[in-house]
């Protein structure tokens, strides 16, 4: 007997739902087993539409690029919803009343690099470490994502969010608890949707250290094959991927995963790939380098959904 598919959606939806969809194709290590459900947004309205006709207690995962994200090989229990393509919006922000200070609001599924293009374009500052983040806005604002020394909080005015009911807020960041790589939301939080920018006027010299830095992540950084960025935080007063070379993994293979001869805090996988090689290959750097130094890694990574059984 054929197993029961998920409940599909009934109302006049204007996006894509599937059943059954497999993460492989929507995730920068093109590994991952089936999403239950997966829907893309035609728009803002469909997308809000849908949340509100979400189950109270059926699993969300909200998706950008998967630049940052592992799904196991038994696919994920619920519903993820893709965003890159519909909550595209770049502009600059209307100025407040008695102020000159500039803002840009980007909505969630836009590209960092974009966004990173745009504040440049407008000759504004403040944005530029964004051209080093693989991924969308939304990602950024999860994971208080960061390169170049920048971090994505620290530049953020206010975030707008959706909760579980489906209704919109815009939040300062107070309402958050912000780390390094680490933001926690507050209750009934599903998502983010956007948020405003606080930039500088430039005189084209922060444009020009971003060219460089650029120039400097694609040779030193394996950009050409499939992987989800760094994979490990950085330990206080040190860097993960020193940490990684120095115990002698660099080009260590597991399955269809490689840790890179290029930068050892990339995982780079192959095709044929599975995501249980990518997991397997993480809790193996984690434990070598804890045997070698102490040092416990921690993957800046998402991992979600059921291991697949044999």
């Amino acid at each position: 007997m054929a197993e029961p598919q998920p409940p599909m959606n009934t109302l006049p939806l204007r996006g894509r739902l599937l059943a059954n969809e497999p993460m492989s194709a929507h995730t920068s290590w093109r590994v991952g087993g089936p999403a239950d459900r997966y829907f893309e947004p035609a728009d803002r309205a469909d997308l809000l539409d849908f949340v509100r006709s979400l189950d109270a207690d059926e699993p969300v995962l909200w998706l950008g690029l998967g630049s940052n994200l592992l799904v196991r090989d038994g696919g994920f229990r619920g519903c993820v919803i893709a965003l890159h393509g519909a909550l595209d919006d770049l502009k600059l922000d209307a100025p407040e009343p008695f102020s000159n200070a500039p803002r840009v609001i980007a909505e969630a599924g836009v590209h960092c690099a974009r966004l990173a293009k745009f504040v440049e374009r407008q000759q504004l500052a403040g944005l530029g470490f964004m051209a080093g983040i693989p991924g969308t806005v939304g990602g950024a604002l999860a994971m208080n994502a960061g390169a170049w020394g920048g971090e994505t909080w620290r530049a953020v005015y206010e975030a707008e969010v959706v909760l579980r009911d489906g209704s919109t807020h815009w939040l300062t960041p107070s309402a958050f608890e912000i780390g390094y790589r680490s933001v926690v939301a507050p209750a009934q939080f599903l998502g983010f949707l956007g948020a405003r920018f606080v930039v500088t006027p430039d005189d084209g010299s922060h444009a020009q250290a971003t060219r460089a830095s650029l120039a400097q992540r694609k040779a030193t950084q394996p950009v050409g094959r499939p992987s989800a960025g760094s994979t490990f935080r950085n330990p206080p007063g040190d860097h993960a991927a020193r940490l990684i070379e120095a115990a002698g993994l660099k080009g260590f293979r597991i399955g269809g995963a490689e840790v890179s001869r290029l930068h050892a805090n990339f995982i780079v996988t192959d095709a044929g790939a599975k995501a249980a090689d990518v997991e397997a290959l993480i809790t193996h750097i984690r434990n070598t380098v804890n045997q070698q130094t102490r040092i416990d890694l921690h993957p800046e990574v998402k991992i979600v959904g059921e291991v697949a059984h044999a």
